[in-house]
């Protein structure tokens, strides 16, 4: 009997040794959800659904896109964090979400490196300095001498403390040495509708939603924060042109699993990005909202692991320099 036992426990252990890798290798049979830690109708927002409908169509499963705006994207990153490592639920983060919430609060909502499985990084974009229509400015060099003059009375826009929004205007702002008033919202569209409706100075966007705006008259395109222009808007100077140094911005947007989630599926998962990014249409849709495709080498898991130690290393430095915090 004893044998016996034995002899059946091994056959368990051997059908249990062979029933992960299966499963990970039928992965996916049912819907996933990628969470996008932000408002519907930001830049963020709209490269996610371009990207979510060519993933669903090359796995032949439906991404379904939920939007858990709030806290500078640190509550849908944490819902992911949380989350059960099966392949059904993902993130879309960026530098934010993964970087600078991990220097700004005191009481980190999660470890972006170790509860967090990285599956690609895939593009990164500029942020665009814009201004109110209102504002008394037409180019950097005069907005710097009225922000200036006026830093008592002004206010900037944000997605949320610590946000791809904030961070950029923060450090701007810091380099000049001027004390702005920063109001946060749960999302860079309702950020940029009050910058559009006059209410507040100026934001520091992204260049989907800023290039767009500035294009259609309804913002004042000052500045895009980067060392080289953006295709999006080329008659747009940089921050460098115009004489303002150390205060470029470009933010990266990646995708991440739950900790624990099986290598199978993380790697199948990256597959299929580098199909969808092969997609000339989707590659275009893309680079049109502003957001630069990087090389297939920054393209992998162990990339993107190594680079966002160094990433939030780096930028810790950054931020505890200029004395930027959340409770």
């Amino acid at each position: 009997m004893m044998k016996c036992g034995i002899a059946v426990a091994a056959m368990a252990a051997a059908l249990t040794g062979w029933s992960a890798p299966a499963s990970a290798q039928d992965w996916p049979t049912r819907p996933i959800t990628l969470i996008v830690p932000f408002t519907a109708g930001g830049g963020v927002d709209a490269s996610a659904r371009l990207q979510a409908l060519a993933i669903g169509e090359a796995l032949g499963q439906t991404i379904v896109v939920e939007n858990v705006g709030a806290a500078a994207g640190t509550i849908g990153s944490g819902r992911v964090a949380k989350g059960t490592p099966d392949g059904y639920t993902f993130l879309i983060g960026n530098s934010g979400t993964q970087v600078y919430s991990q220097a700004l609060y005191k009481k980190r909502p999660y470890d972006a490196i170790a509860d967090f499985e990285p599956i690609a990084m895939v593009t990164e974009s500029p942020r665009i300095l814009v201004a109110r229509n209102g504002l008394p400015v037409k180019n950097l060099q005069e907005m710097v001498a009225y922000m200036k003059a006026n830093q008592s009375k002004m206010q900037y826009a944000s997605a949320g403390v610590g946000s791809g929004t904030h961070l950029p205007c923060a450090l701007f702002n810091f380099t000049l040495g001027v004390e702005i008033t920063h109001v946060p919202y749960r999302g860079e569209g309702q950020a940029l509708q009050d910058v559009i409706a006059d209410r507040l100075d100026y934001m520091c966007t992204t260049i989907q939603s800023g290039a767009a705006q500035s294009k259609q008259g309804t913002v004042k395109g000052i500045a895009v924060m980067a060392p080289r222009r953006s295709p999006v808007v080329p008659d747009l100077a940089t921050t460098g042109e115009q004489g303002v140094a150390g205060v470029e911005a470009t933010v990266w947007n990646g995708f991440f699993f739950p900790k624990g989630t099986p290598k199978p599926i993380v790697d199948k998962m990256q597959k299929t990005i580098e199909t969808m990014i092969a997609r000339p249409d989707i590659r275009q849709k893309m680079e049109s909202l502003g957001l630069e495709v990087l090389p297939p080498e920054q393209r992998t898991p162990a990339y993107l692991s190594k680079f966002l130690a160094e990433d939030v290393e780096r930028w810790g430095k950054v931020i505890r320099a200029a004395g930027i915090s959340v409770e």
